[in-house]
């Protein structure tokens, strides 16, 4: 009796995948969406989208979308920035995932979220497209955590749609944990800078004052700054020393 030929295992796994029936399965979607951030006139600021249809109608979301079949999440959250606030090659980290049930009425949505982190400049110039800029308001210190509100320049709320507010909050509390071991800050300010603007920012993302000398015989230490060798322009009062970021890293 002759033996039935030895199936390989790639013919096994082709005739597996060409029988296999997802259809069985629930399906989901997946989108992404980003935190923008910017630190200045002591306020962080963020990016939102108006929504002007079902669901949330007349709410703000965060700039987001979903991820398409051929990409990975993290271009798509590039993809995100890119179309809706045109920027590029700015620093971008996933942020958490957020999948509660019902979080969206439409379908059952996973949200991977990430936060991106720009300078003035750059901010002020994404918010000039057809999106709105608004102020984070922490209701908490530290880091712990939860929802934030975010107002217009006269101080309203704008209502956030989805779970989004958990989404700001969570990004503020990332960024208040990582700020004392990984240089987020320097993201948030431009090529060269001030000790004391970098001061402000550090204040800005805690969310109170910091002692000045402390602070700037930490960073001069740190070994994360590099002096440039100018000093500031255009300044009505002793000009304040340059420095430079040592390392940048972007996407």
């Amino acid at each position: 009796m002759s033996k039935k030929p030895r199936e390989s295992a790639a013919e096994g796994e082709s005739e597996f995948l060409a029988s296999y029936d997802p259809s069985k399965y629930e399906r989901f979607s997946v989108a992404v969406d980003v935190v923008l951030v910017a630190a200045f006139e002591g306020d962080l600021s963020t990016l939102l989208v108006p929504r002007d249809e079902h669901p949330f109608k007349g709410q703000h979301a965060l700039p987001g979308g979903f991820l398409r079949k051929d990409e990975t999440l993290e271009e798509a959250a590039t993809r995100v920035l890119r179309s809706k606030a045109n920027l590029t090659g700015v620093f971008l980290e996933q942020l958490y995932t957020f999948g509660e049930p019902g979080r969206d009425p439409r379908t059952r949505v996973i949200s991977v979220a990430y936060y991106a982190l720009v300078d003035e400049a750059r901010f002020r110039a994404a918010g000039e497209r057809a999106v709105r800029t608004g102020r984070i308001r922490v209701p908490w210190e530290g880091e712990t955590g939860g929802p934030v509100k975010v107002v217009d320049e006269k101080g309203r709320a704008l209502p956030l749609a989805f779970d989004h507010a958990d989404i700001v909050g969570m990004a503020v509390k990332r960024l208040r944990g990582k700020l004392d071991y990984a240089p987020v800050g320097f993201q948030l300010l431009g090529e060269t800078f001030t000790l004391l603007e970098l001061q402000r920012v550090h204040e800005t993302v805690l969310g109170r004052p910091v002692n000045k000398d402390s602070f700037r015989r930490r960073m001069l230490a740190s070994g994360q700054l590099e002096a440039t060798g100018r000093a500031q322009s255009g300044v009505d009062h002793r000009p304040a020393e340059l420095y430079r970021f040592a390392r940048r890293s972007a996407v």
